[in-house]
């Protein structure tokens, strides 16, 4: 009888190789690549024929919700900063599904990028049925509080949680019933690390937004949801972290590893499909173990 692999031994475990990267990462440059489920993840068809935005699509668990989306049957558009190669990646293998692809970049720090995106994917798609929130910034770990200048938690709050705002305003007059919003939240929004303060409270602010925003839309037949990664192996933590941080990333987690993106996808689609549709202003961890409380 086929059993499921142990989960503690599913995926690259630390110790990883030495490596850093500035923002914003790239994953080819990552040691060991991620794993986004190109060559596991299998379709059902239960997202056919609809369309989806998703931000921050280059990499990461944004490239396998893309991947994921286009074989359960959407068509994509997605954001990215300036991440051309990863970009080119993602459109590949959306269109390798036998679905549309549209690149968007821009900077979601501002709102004016944010509108152009929605307007782009509306003149592309006519509509959007599933907005995923995903873009975020995480800035290099500090030694101390004050490390964290205003600069830098400025852009920090604009890309993780003011984008959110201004995606929601302007994709909601071309979102009908049924539709639905996905955001990124962390475990971070449960268990902050002070060195990377500013990330893990906007994380925090999402899980707000999350719900609070649920109870207004779903009078509108809109339902919304997040995700609350814990550690993911994404280029997030080569451009976050250095030297011993990244060797032994996610080693604390109950499982003993990161997730690889390609394990967060399912849970995307599932608040995407109609399998959900009972399930609004829930925030859905897939941490490792790692409780969210």
């Amino acid at each position: 009888m086929a059993r499921s692999p142990d989960p503690r031994e599913a995926g690259p475990k630390p110790p990883f190789p030495e490596q850093t990267q500035s923002a914003p990462g790239h994953e080819g440059a990552m040691s060991p690549e991620p794993d986004y489920g190109e060559q596991s993840y299998k379709g059902f068809g239960r997202l056919k024929d609809r369309v989806a935005l998703v931000t921050g699509g280059d990499s990461g668990i944004g490239r396998a919700v893309c991947l994921a989306f286009a074989r359960e049957g959407a068509d994509v558009s997605f954001a990215y900063l300036n991440e051309g190669d990863d970009a080119s990646h993602t459109r590949r293998v959306v269109e390798a599904s036998g679905r549309q692809a549209l690149a968007l970049a821009g900077d979601m720090a501002l709102e004016a990028t944010c509108k152009r995106i929605v307007e782009d994917t509306v003149k592309r798609f006519g509509r959007i049925d599933v907005l995923v929130n995903n873009a975020a910034y995480q800035g290099k770990a500090v030694a101390k509080f004050e490390e964290l200048d205003a600069e830098r938690v400025e852009r920090t709050f604009r890309v993780n949680i003011l984008a959110m705002f201004h995606m929601v305003k302007y994709a909601l007059p071309h979102m009908k019933p049924g539709a639905t919003i996905i955001n990124t939240a962390s475990i971070q929004a449960y268990q902050p690390s002070a060195e990377i303060l500013d990330y893990a409270t906007t994380k925090g602010a999402i899980v707000a937004f999350t719900k609070g925003l649920s109870q207004e839309l779903i009078s509108r037949g809109i339902r919304v949801n997040a995700v609350a990664p814990g550690p993911v192996w994404t280029p997030l933590i080569p451009q976050s972290f250095d030297g011993e941080k990244v060797k032994e990333f996610g080693k604390s987690s109950p499982v003993g590893r990161p997730a690889q993106p390609a394990e967060l996808a399912p849970s995307y689609v599932f608040l995407a499909c109609d399998e959900s549709r009972f399930v609004t202003g829930d925030i859905l961890g897939v941490t490792g173990g790692m409780l969210l409380a």
